[in-house]
């Protein structure tokens, strides 16, 4: 049996990291989530990381929580260095396909002498078919940042269903960005999906442009309800 940490920002990669360690039957000692205080972080997501207590909190899994103030890879890495030397385990658990490898190196070097494993979960799988994977599994995906030219404010709290990622993988094709966001080209939170036993609504939430194709959704209000219940959700 292997104790493992699952790098956890509540997108849709942590989360399928998260469901392939219980396929497994790991113990999934915490879930770990850092949120930066700026946008230009190598490692970490920015958008909408501060809800994964309320993700968290409703999967019963324990969460740790902390804040980051540097762009710079190795000093990022620290961040988790420091916590994992805290709270041991055996493997701490990336999301995402293996192409992020300049992250994964960068925290396989920072952890290598705590004897702790560094992976990405579904290394070598082909992204598209991974998504299409979750959609079809009942996976509530939304975009919560994008930062590619053909990626606007109307993609921000858009849902990730059958027929909006065809039209994001005609865009990918177009524009050339990866159509899994692997380089960060969008990112995402998953508000339901097989694995919660409530789902998560964005009550009230609004854009936040850097550029036309650069920017992040804001989500100011959030609610934990029962899957059967219908709330109005606004996003500006």
């Amino acid at each position: 049996m292997m104790d493992v940490a699952i790098m956890y920002s509540g997108g849709k990669d942590s989360t399928f990291a998260l469901a392939h360690c219980l396929k497994k039957g790991w113990t999934i000692k915490y879930l770990l989530s850092v949120k930066p205080s700026r946008t230009d972080c190598y490692l970490f997501h920015f958008a909408t990381v501060e809800h994964t207590k309320e993700l968290a909190s409703a999967l019963g899994i324990d969460h740790i929580y902390t804040t980051c103030d540097v762009a710079d890879p190795h000093a990022e890495a620290e961040v988790v260095r420091e916590i994992v030397s805290q709270n041991p385990v055996d493997a701490l658990v990336l999301g995402g396909v293996g192409l992020q490898e300049t992250q994964i190196k960068t925290l396989r070097d920072a952890l290598f002498d705590l004897g702790v494993e560094v992976f990405a979960t579904h290394a070598g799988m082909d992204h598209e078919e991974l998504i299409n994977q979750m959609i079809a599994e009942g996976y509530d995906i939304r975009i919560t940042q994008v930062a590619a030219e053909g990626l606007g404010k109307e993609w921000l709290g858009k849902q990730l269903n059958a027929t909006t990622f065809r039209e994001l993988k005609e865009c990918s094709q177009r524009y050339g960005f990866h159509v899994g966001a692997e380089g960060g080209h969008y990112d995402t939170l998953v508000v339901d999906g097989p694995l919660f036993p409530k789902r998560f609504e964005i009550i009230d939430a609004h854009a936040v442009m850097d550029s036309e194709f650069s920017g992040y959704l804001k989500v100011t209000k959030i609610a934990v309800v029962d899957k059967e219940v219908i709330v109005d959700s606004r996003i500006h």
